[in-house]
């Protein structure tokens, strides 16, 4: 547990920062607007609103993902608590690990409810089901996202799937460069990728 719980708390401080920094950064280049939902109450507390601040992007991350994290953590320790008590054995330390994975796997604007339904189907059916700990054979984490990825389609993919901006959508790297064929292989500021050139 202690090896997992190590590589997932650096990944969630840079998601935190990332959100952060991605939203602030199209903010600052004037693409779109922000949402302005009850986060807000929290980013202006502190959040400057500048992207070049470490601070700044991560207290932006932080206000979505914490609470995320802590309707997953309630809820999730919640049911292994009930099931340890029925069970007459201790709480699984593996639930620990269960609902950072599952927060982590969370769009940023999920509603808390599809959280706590979300990490309840995960840890009921995709594990205690079948006797708990060592006992079931699906990932409680991965079960939760998977039933509200079928069960809540349009919050999990699709057109109103979560952007940093309202209205701002950007290219990837990919549309960015221009690929060509080998025809034009004399360009002396390109860089050859193999039959490809990249300018």
């Amino acid at each position: 547990m202690v090896t997992v719980m190590a590589a997932t708390i650096p990944a969630a401080i840079y998601g935190m920062y990332n959100i952060g920094f991605q939203a602030l950064s199209g903010a600052s280049n004037g693409g779109g607007s922000f949402t302005n939902d009850w986060h807000f109450i929290f980013i202006n507390l502190f959040c400057n609103y500048n992207p070049n601040s470490f601070f700044d992007c991560f207290w932006f991350g932080a206000c979505y993902f914490l609470p995320i994290y802590a309707v997953t953590f309630a809820v999730g320790i919640g049911w292994e608590m009930i099931f340890a008590k029925i069970r007459n054995h201790e709480v699984s330390e593996g639930a620990f690990v269960t609902t950072i994975l599952f927060a982590l796997c969370c769009p940023p604007d999920v509603p808390l409810w599809q959280v706590a339904i979300g990490i309840s189907f995960g840890i009921v059916i995709g594990k205690e089901i079948f006797g708990g700990t060592g006992k079931n054979f699906l990932n409680p984490a991965l079960t939760g996202r998977v039933f509200l990825y079928f069960a809540y389609p349009t919050y999990w993919s699709g057109d109103s799937a979560w952007t940093a901006l309202d209205g701002y959508s950007s290219p990837t790297i990919l549309g960015i460069c221009l690929l060509y064929t080998s025809d034009a292989a004399d360009e002396e500021d390109s860089v050859d990728l193999g039959g490809r050139r990249i300018i």
